[in-house]
Protein backbone atom coordinates (compact mmCIF):
# COMPACT_ATOMS: atom_id res chain seq x y z
CA UNK A 1 0.00 0.00 0.00
CA UNK A 2 1.11 3.49 -0.84
CA UNK A 3 0.61 5.98 1.55
CA UNK A 4 0.84 10.05 1.89
CA UNK A 5 0.46 10.81 5.17
CA UNK A 6 1.88 9.32 8.41
CA UNK A 7 -0.11 9.89 11.33
CA UNK A 8 1.98 9.06 14.75
CA UNK A 9 0.78 8.63 18.23
CA UNK A 10 3.04 10.45 20.61
CA UNK A 11 3.79 8.67 23.78
CA UNK A 12 4.63 4.62 23.72
CA UNK A 13 4.97 5.20 20.27
CA UNK A 14 7.62 8.05 19.66
CA UNK A 15 8.32 8.83 23.38
CA UNK A 16 9.51 6.70 26.17
CA UNK A 17 6.31 7.81 28.57
CA UNK A 18 7.53 5.56 31.14
CA UNK A 19 10.92 6.18 31.42
CA UNK A 20 9.70 10.33 31.32
CA UNK A 21 6.73 9.49 33.49
CA UNK A 22 8.90 7.84 35.79
CA UNK A 23 11.71 10.53 36.04
CA UNK A 24 9.35 13.57 35.95
CA UNK A 25 7.22 11.84 39.30
CA UNK A 26 10.53 11.16 40.82
CA UNK A 27 11.64 15.07 40.69
CA UNK A 28 8.21 16.12 41.78
CA UNK A 29 7.92 13.94 44.74
CA UNK A 30 11.52 15.23 45.87
CA UNK A 31 10.37 19.06 45.26
CA UNK A 32 7.64 18.18 47.73
CA UNK A 33 10.39 16.22 50.27
CA UNK A 34 7.72 13.25 49.92
CA UNK A 35 8.77 9.97 50.29
CA UNK A 36 9.53 8.16 46.77
CA UNK A 37 9.94 4.52 45.83
CA UNK A 38 8.89 1.63 43.43
CA UNK A 39 5.57 1.62 45.70
CA UNK A 40 4.51 5.32 44.32
CA UNK A 41 6.01 4.76 41.05
CA UNK A 42 3.29 1.31 40.37
CA UNK A 43 0.79 3.14 42.55
CA UNK A 44 1.01 6.52 40.31
CA UNK A 45 1.35 4.17 37.06
CA UNK A 46 -2.11 2.32 37.91
CA UNK A 47 -4.22 5.11 39.17
CA UNK A 48 -3.31 7.09 35.90
CA UNK A 49 -3.96 4.61 33.34
CA UNK A 50 -7.40 4.11 35.27
CA UNK A 51 -7.93 8.01 34.89
CA UNK A 52 -6.61 8.34 31.20
CA UNK A 53 -9.21 5.23 30.40
CA UNK A 54 -11.79 7.68 31.82
CA UNK A 55 -10.89 10.77 30.05
CA UNK A 56 -10.72 8.36 25.96
CA UNK A 57 -14.43 7.29 27.30
CA UNK A 58 -15.90 11.01 27.97
CA UNK A 59 -16.48 10.04 31.61
CA UNK A 60 -14.18 12.81 33.21
CA UNK A 61 -13.04 16.64 31.27
CA UNK A 62 -9.10 17.38 30.65
CA UNK A 63 -9.20 19.43 33.45
CA UNK A 64 -10.22 17.13 35.41
CA UNK A 65 -8.00 14.28 34.52
CA UNK A 66 -4.99 16.66 35.37
CA UNK A 67 -5.61 16.43 39.25
CA UNK A 68 -8.11 13.50 39.65
CA UNK A 69 -5.35 11.17 39.34
CA UNK A 70 -3.05 12.87 42.38
CA UNK A 71 -5.86 13.14 44.50
CA UNK A 72 -6.56 9.33 44.07
CA UNK A 73 -2.61 8.72 44.37
CA UNK A 74 -2.21 10.23 47.32
CA UNK A 75 -5.17 8.75 48.65
CA UNK A 76 -3.85 5.56 47.71
CA UNK A 77 -0.56 6.40 49.30
CA UNK A 78 -2.00 8.44 52.40
CA UNK A 79 -0.29 11.53 51.86
CA UNK A 80 -1.72 14.85 51.94
CA UNK A 81 -0.85 16.98 49.37
CA UNK A 82 -2.76 19.61 47.46
CA UNK A 83 -3.01 17.71 44.18
CA UNK A 84 -3.42 20.67 41.95
CA UNK A 85 -0.18 22.40 42.94
CA UNK A 86 1.42 18.61 42.61
CA UNK A 87 0.43 18.54 39.09
CA UNK A 88 1.05 21.86 38.12
CA UNK A 89 5.38 20.56 39.34
CA UNK A 90 4.66 17.48 37.97
CA UNK A 91 3.30 19.00 34.21
CA UNK A 92 6.73 21.06 34.61
CA UNK A 93 9.12 18.33 34.89
CA UNK A 94 7.27 15.74 32.54
CA UNK A 95 7.40 19.04 29.89
CA UNK A 96 11.16 19.09 30.25
CA UNK A 97 11.51 15.48 29.06
CA UNK A 98 12.26 14.49 25.63
CA UNK A 99 13.14 10.93 25.96
CA UNK A 100 12.83 8.85 22.98
CA UNK A 101 11.50 5.04 21.97
CA UNK A 102 15.01 3.54 20.43
CA UNK A 103 15.59 4.04 16.94
CA UNK A 104 12.88 6.82 16.62
CA UNK A 105 14.79 9.29 15.35
CA UNK A 106 16.39 7.22 12.12
CA UNK A 107 12.66 6.27 11.05
CA UNK A 108 11.50 9.38 11.33
CA UNK A 109 14.45 10.62 9.64
CA UNK A 110 13.64 7.79 6.97
CA UNK A 111 10.56 8.35 6.85
CA UNK A 112 11.12 12.43 5.94
CA UNK A 113 10.56 13.39 2.98
CA UNK A 114 8.69 10.14 1.48
CA UNK A 115 5.88 10.93 3.83
CA UNK A 116 3.94 13.39 5.04
CA UNK A 117 4.49 13.37 9.19
CA UNK A 118 1.95 14.39 11.62
CA UNK A 119 1.34 13.64 15.18
CA UNK A 120 -1.95 12.87 16.92
CA UNK A 121 -1.82 12.49 20.66
CA UNK A 122 -4.09 12.14 23.55
CA UNK A 123 -2.16 14.80 25.68
CA UNK A 124 -1.78 17.61 27.44
CA UNK A 125 -1.06 20.78 25.57
CA UNK A 126 1.36 22.02 28.36
CA UNK A 127 3.62 18.68 27.99
CA UNK A 128 3.28 17.61 24.73
CA UNK A 129 4.79 20.76 22.91
CA UNK A 130 7.51 20.67 25.35
CA UNK A 131 8.05 17.60 24.90
CA UNK A 132 8.66 17.92 21.40
CA UNK A 133 10.56 20.99 21.25
CA UNK A 134 12.94 19.24 23.50
CA UNK A 135 13.65 16.21 21.19
CA UNK A 136 15.00 15.84 17.54
CA UNK A 137 11.88 15.08 16.21
CA UNK A 138 10.11 19.14 15.87
CA UNK A 139 11.58 19.45 12.62
CA UNK A 140 9.94 16.75 10.53
CA UNK A 141 6.16 16.88 11.76
CA UNK A 142 3.77 18.97 9.58
CA UNK A 143 1.58 19.26 12.79
CA UNK A 144 1.03 17.64 16.23
CA UNK A 145 -2.95 17.67 16.89
CA UNK A 146 -3.75 17.34 20.51
CA UNK A 147 -6.49 16.49 22.46
CA UNK A 148 -6.17 19.24 25.22
CA UNK A 149 -6.48 21.66 22.13
CA UNK A 150 -9.26 20.16 20.33
CA UNK A 151 -10.90 19.03 23.16
CA UNK A 152 -12.08 15.59 21.61
CA UNK A 153 -9.81 12.11 22.53
CA UNK A 154 -8.58 9.30 20.21
CA UNK A 155 -10.93 6.75 19.55
CA UNK A 156 -13.35 9.62 18.98
CA UNK A 157 -13.91 10.94 14.92
CA UNK A 158 -14.06 14.72 15.87
CA UNK A 159 -9.89 14.78 16.65
CA UNK A 160 -9.46 12.54 13.18
CA UNK A 161 -11.75 15.44 11.71
CA UNK A 162 -9.07 18.24 12.68
CA UNK A 163 -6.12 16.03 11.96
CA UNK A 164 -7.79 15.77 8.00
CA UNK A 165 -8.49 19.20 7.70
CA UNK A 166 -4.91 20.38 8.59
CA UNK A 167 -3.90 17.55 5.93
CA UNK A 168 -5.88 19.06 3.44
CA UNK A 169 -8.17 16.32 3.56
CA UNK A 170 -6.72 13.92 1.48
CA UNK A 171 -8.29 10.25 0.58
CA UNK A 172 -8.37 7.84 3.71
CA UNK A 173 -6.46 4.88 1.68
CA UNK A 174 -3.69 7.79 1.98
CA UNK A 175 -3.13 7.85 5.82
CA UNK A 176 -1.78 5.45 7.86
CA UNK A 177 -2.02 5.14 11.59
CA UNK A 178 0.90 4.28 13.73
CA UNK A 179 0.53 3.71 18.10
CA UNK A 180 1.07 1.25 20.58
CA UNK A 181 -2.89 1.55 21.81
CA UNK A 182 -5.05 -0.52 20.74
CA UNK A 183 -7.75 1.58 22.64
CA UNK A 184 -7.15 4.87 21.29
CA UNK A 185 -4.77 4.74 18.09
CA UNK A 186 -5.94 1.34 16.77
CA UNK A 187 -9.83 1.44 17.59
CA UNK A 188 -9.72 5.63 16.33
CA UNK A 189 -8.28 4.24 13.06
CA UNK A 190 -10.44 1.41 12.43
CA UNK A 191 -13.64 3.79 13.34
CA UNK A 192 -12.43 6.25 10.74
CA UNK A 193 -11.68 3.84 8.07
CA UNK A 194 -7.82 4.35 7.68
CA UNK A 195 -5.13 1.75 7.81
CA UNK A 196 -4.13 1.12 10.95
CA UNK A 197 0.02 -0.60 12.15
CA UNK A 198 -0.16 -1.42 15.80
CA UNK A 199 2.82 -1.03 17.57
CA UNK A 200 3.31 -3.95 20.19
CA UNK A 201 6.72 -4.30 21.87
CA UNK A 202 5.21 -6.37 24.43
CA UNK A 203 3.55 -8.60 21.86
CA UNK A 204 0.17 -8.59 23.50
CA UNK A 205 -2.42 -10.89 21.88
CA UNK A 206 -4.23 -8.75 19.66
CA UNK A 207 -7.89 -9.02 19.61
CA UNK A 208 -10.35 -11.01 17.55
CA UNK A 209 -12.20 -8.41 16.86
CA UNK A 210 -9.89 -5.49 15.67
CA UNK A 211 -9.36 -6.27 12.24
CA UNK A 212 -5.80 -4.37 12.16
CA UNK A 213 -3.40 -3.66 8.99
CA UNK A 214 -0.52 -3.91 10.29
CA UNK A 215 1.33 -5.21 13.33
CA UNK A 216 5.08 -4.99 14.39
CA UNK A 217 7.27 -5.47 17.70
CA UNK A 218 9.87 -3.10 16.14
CA UNK A 219 9.83 0.20 15.04
CA UNK A 220 12.23 -1.20 12.86
CA UNK A 221 10.15 -3.20 11.18
CA UNK A 222 7.59 -0.01 10.12
CA UNK A 223 10.46 0.58 7.20
CA UNK A 224 9.67 -2.25 5.31
CA UNK A 225 6.06 -1.86 5.68
CA UNK A 226 6.81 1.32 3.67
CA UNK A 227 9.52 0.00 1.20
CA UNK A 228 12.14 2.76 3.25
Amino acid sequence: MTYQWLLFDADGTLFDYDRAETAALKASFAQFDLPFDLTSSDTYRKVNSAVWADFEQGKITVTQLRTVRFERLFTALNLDVDAETFSTAYLNQLGARGDLIPGVDALVEACYGRYQLMIITNGLKDVQRKRLAHSKLGKYFVDIIISDEIGSAKPDSKIFDVAFARMGNPQRDDVLMIGDSLTSDMQGGLNYGIDTCWYNPQQRPLPTDLPLTYQIQQLAELKTILDL
